[in-house]
């Protein structure tokens, strides 16, 4: 089985990659990378940047990154590609900072997107794509399934993705409709020669 690197911990994240490129071995180097800086002034070329900056550093070896945020109409797109790098606290802290810049706005006006980018690097050769989920930001943090801003992102049907199953989830999620557009591309393009 041909195995794609990952830099990360997050096992819901090395997971969900896993239940969609199940062709293939994810394997976990969360020391790779590290030093990357995320410069880039859009998703997408952050994680190309990730993922060929990671399969140089492994000698060619196939590596997925990602690149995500959230962004906030009523804050102008605010974080945006800054997401994990404005606020230095946890993610409960960070989401009990943004709460706090939207007090006593109404829901209409709460409009947030998800977007991931995902990105498979091999040697020289890579491919992007990604993924937007719609939604709003919750009034409070509800829920107890998953990470990030699942608590405080709040889907049409009123749950906050904490609030809904893994399975329902990752049914929807935008990191799930980046890497199946990737998954498409990834024999075609990455030449998949063991």
């Amino acid at each position: 089985m041909l195995e794609i690197v990952i830099a990360s911990t997050n096992k819901g994240k090395i997971k969900e990659i896993q239940e969609i490129l199940t062709d293939y071995k994810i394997v976990s180097l969360p020391g790779l990378g590290k030093e990357i800086e995320e410069d880039q002034d859009t998703f997408e070329k952050n994680a190309m940047k990730k993922a060929k900056e990671m399969s140089k550093q492994l000698q060619g070896k196939m590596c997925i990154a990602d690149d995500s945020g959230i962004e906030i109409e009523y804050l102008n797109g605010f974080p945006g590609i800054h997401t994990k790098r404005w606020y230095a606290g946890t993610e409960k802290e960070r989401n009990q900072e943004i709460l706090k810049k939207l007090e006593g706005v109404l829901k209409e006006k709460r409009k947030a997107k998800f977007v991931v980018a995902v990105s498979i690097a091999k040697g020289d050769k890579v491919i992007c794509s990604t993924g937007i989920m719609e939604g709003y930001i919750a009034k409070e943090p509800r829920g107890e399934n998953g990470f990030g801003f699942d608590e405080i992102f709040e889907l049409e049907n009123g749950k906050t993705l904490a609030e809904i199953s893994s399975n329902e989830k990752n049914e929807i999620s935008s990191r799930r409709k980046a890497i199946e557009k990737l998954k498409k591309e990834l024999s075609m393009k990455m030449g998949d020669e063991t």
